[in-house]
């Protein structure tokens, strides 16, 4: 997501690696969570431990996955702005599909996500790459619409 942003913000081409896996489009799935889900996850973890629970490995994750091109058909959608996608060849040891197993991280913490949604991850990381510039241009397309 952070690269997809990037292109969307001008500073390069998005580069998709991989188009032949055993996927629905044939690129990458990831589990991918938004910040705020992933910083409020570790404080509900802390809260765990300091109320006397066991130390144990959990995934952090949503559950499922969204692939690379979705990514970058999203960040097209949700950015507004058109930027160049370039297929590259599989990176090695990358595997096809990386998504968090969340069962025993549901049990034990008892978590619930709050920004489960790929447009919203995104928008997220334009406000927060994009910074005053982004914003400005958002409200300016905004503004001509209306």
């Amino acid at each position: 997501i952070p690269n997809a942003v990037s292109a969307a913000l001008n500073r390069g081409k998005l580069t998709i690696f991989g188009t032949d896996y055993d996927t629905p489009d044939g690129t990458g799935v990831r589990d991918y969570i938004h910040i705020s889900d992933l910083a409020d996850l570790h404080a509900v973890a802390l809260d765990y431990l300091d109320r006397g629970g066991e130390s144990v490995t959990l995934n952090c994750g949503y559950g499922h996955g969204c692939s690379v091109r979705e990514v970058a058909s999203r960040t097209l959608a949700v950015s507004e702005t058109a930027f160049e996608i370039e297929e590259g060849p599989r990176r090695e040891g990358d595997p096809a599909r990386l998504v968090a197993d969340t069962t025993r991280m549901k049990k034990v913490l008892g978590w619930k996500a709050k920004h489960d949604d790929l447009d919203k991850i995104i928008a997220s990381e334009l406000r927060w790459q994009g910074g005053d510039a982004y914003r400005a241009a958002k409200a300016a397309r905004a503004a001509s619409a209306s």
